[in-house]
């Protein structure tokens, strides 16, 4: 999937589904190409309030992607209800589709979690998760785009016949 494909993504080159080559532009040039909210969180390490993400409460089945570079993070079928506000994941695609950050901001000790491609902040993952991994991967839903997975929603839309 490319850039066109994606809506609110035709002005950014950097962004594609396949494309897995590390992506290095300035801050000026972000902030030409990506949307304000997306550019606080993903370049700033800001944070979107609990709850109040879309992808918090779905259920469709499919892949998340990084929204600034387009890059896989985290398949629909390792999300699980933290309660934490934010969207949960126990595992992420690949092992090089996340970077980790020791971050001991706001007199805290956490792992901050960037996409693997582009750098971009995403969250913070925590030791208090389901098996298999017990890991709790709480990300900003501004930081994400969703692709439904075509197979499922074949199969849905033949049943729905």
């Amino acid at each position: 999937m490319d850039t066109n494909e994606v809506p609110g993504r035709e002005n950014n080159p950097a962004y594609s589904h396949t494309d897995d080559s590390p992506v290095n532009l300035t801050d000026e040039q972000w902030k030409k190409i990506l949307p304000r909210d997306v550019y606080e969180i993903a370049r700033n390490k800001g944070t979107e309030r609990p709850w109040s993400s879309p992808f918090e409460d779905s259920r469709e089945i499919g892949t998340y992607y990084c929204a600034v570079c387009g890059n896989p993070l985290f398949r629909s079928d390792t999300k699980f209800e933290s309660g934490c506000g934010w969207p949960s994941f126990y595992e992420p695609i690949s092992k090089g589709s996340i970077i980790y950050a020791a971050d001991h901001g706001y007199g805290m000790d956490r792992t901050e979690v960037m996409c693997g491609r582009c750098k971009s902040h995403l969250g913070h993952v925590f030791d208090d998760g389901p098996k298999p991994t017990g890991l709790r991967y709480c990300i900003n839903g501004v930081v994400l785009d969703f692709a439904k997975a075509q197979a499922a929603e074949k199969k849905y839309e033949e049943g729905k016949k």
